[in-house]
């Protein structure tokens, strides 16, 4: 009888596997990351010798025939997120919410076999090796996979022992670029990184705007180094490079010492990049000093906050966002409907993402059974969730199962976010790329 279920799960993933490579397939001809053309690296010289992050890393260790135990009161999912004593405690709050949301629907429709889930939350302190020791206590507590989190430095530690200890990530809110570039075949991201939001952005402002000259204002720690990473190199092989990058610290209201270099540089526009308070304190300041320049943000002005910072100085801001809180989706308002009645407020794109994300999970518990290592390999088939339809729209993950799909332009208008797709026009990026 173990031979037979030992040739059994040995077939289930031999077609997991071909499964897979045939969905990944189309990935050969694309760019990683969904890259325009004209700004891979080197293209205008030479074609790569070799190509990184095409096919999916397979993980070819054991597990898969472990049997489900048997008796357990619950299905625990863990999750880790900034829930206490730190500034992102709101952006963690949302995303617990949209997690236990899905997690309570999922239970009222029976759960696991008759069986609830659970939530396990972990706080997130935003501290190197803090994060492995939480990582390792939902291992002790027998959690199937983990939802989270939002800093980067947590999460490149967190995924790092999920690897030592086999189990699945994933991520709903840390947009770091390089997250999914580790190739640890335990993790997926369910939003859309840093790397598209530096694309969109650098074709809004050099190809669509017709700007030349952009001086970057960014938040000074990990998050702005690396955010900002991809549009600096896009800058420059677009024939643009950024004219100055000046720096200020998570917390400052003083701005004036970055904005008066700013002022002298004959800057022609200005990206910002940090949390929402910041960037909207540097907003009106900015204008007090008589900076009128084009201002362009990263997705986190997207929110209630920043426009609250700076009232009608928001006018004429342009942003990127990971998704349409707006769209005519019937799943969107049937979850923001649900999830007003049970938090009394309006979800925000991490408790969006969190719902989507903890709802692959549980549908991927639910196809693979209580096995860590099958569970895997259900939610990181290709097949099974490469385009996966949730509330934040189409989910469309590459080889290194990071959401590529479409990401928004936002342009503030009458103190209001105005959503629309990014398109990148082949013909226009020709004539401005040198």
């Amino acid at each position: 009888m173990k031979n037979k279920i030992s040739r059994l799960l040995s077939i289930v993933c031999i077609i997991l596997f071909v499964t897979a490579h045939e969905a990944d397939a189309q990935y050969k001809e694309k760019n990683y990351g969904n890259t325009p053309d004209k700004v891979v690296p080197y293209a205008n010289f030479q074609n790569a010798y070799k190509k990184h992050f095409v096919e999916p890393m397979p993980f070819r260790g054991a597990g898969r025939e472990k049997a489900a135990p048997t008796g357990l009161e619950t299905v625990k999912i863990g999750f880790l997120a900034p829930l206490e004593g730190s500034k992102d405690v709101p952006k963690g709050q949302q995303m617990l919410q949209g997690a236990t949301l899905a997690m309570e629907q999922a239970n009222a429709k029976g759960g696991y076999k008759g069986t609830s889930f659970e939530l396990l939350p972990h706080n997130d302190v935003g501290l190197w090796g803090a994060a492995a020791n939480e990582v390792v206590a939902m291992d002790d507590e027998g959690v199937w996979a983990i939802i989270g989190s939002i800093n980067d430095i947590v999460t490149h530690v967190a995924i790092r022992v999920a690897l030592k200890l086999e189990i699945p990530i994933v991520n709903v809110g840390d947009p770091d670029p390089t997250l999914t570039e580790t190739n640890i075949p335990w993790v997926m991201r369910v939003i859309s990184d840093d790397r598209q939001s530096s694309y969109a952005l650098a074709n809004r402002i050099y190809v669509q705007d017709g700007l030349s000259r952009v001086s970057l204002l960014r938040v000074n720690n990990r998050y702005g180094r690396v955010g900002t990473g991809e549009f600096k190199d896009a800058s420059t092989r677009m024939g643009h490079p950024v004219a100055v990058e000046i720096r200020f610290e998570d917390g400052d209201t003083d701005f004036s010492d970055q904005l008066n270099k700013i002022k002298t540089n004959n800057s022609e526009a200005v990206v910002l990049w940090g949390d929402a308070k910041e960037l909207g304190l540097i907003i009106n300041q900015m204008r007090k000093m008589g900076l009128n320049h084009p201002v362009y943000t990263c997705d986190r002005a997207v929110s209630p906050e920043f426009l609250k910072v700076t009232g009608g100085n928001a006018n004429g801001i342009i942003a990127t966002s990971q998704y349409n809180p707006k769209a005519d989706n019937a799943k969107l308002h049937a979850f923001k409907k649900a999830y007003k009645a049970r938090f009394n407020m309006e979800p925000d794109v991490f408790a969006c993402h969190a719902y989507d994300g903890t709802n692959i999970t549980i549908e991927s518990i639910k196809k693979a059974g209580l096995n860590r290592a099958l569970i895997r390999d259900v939610l990181l088939d290709l097949a099974t969730f490469q385009n996966y339809d949730g509330v934040t729209g189409e989910i469309i993950f590459d080889a290194t199962w990071n959401d590529v799909g479409q990401i928004f332009m936002v342009e503030i208008k009458d103190n209001d976010f105005n959503f629309s797709p990014v398109v990148y026009t082949d013909q226009k990026m020709k004539g401005s790329i040198k």
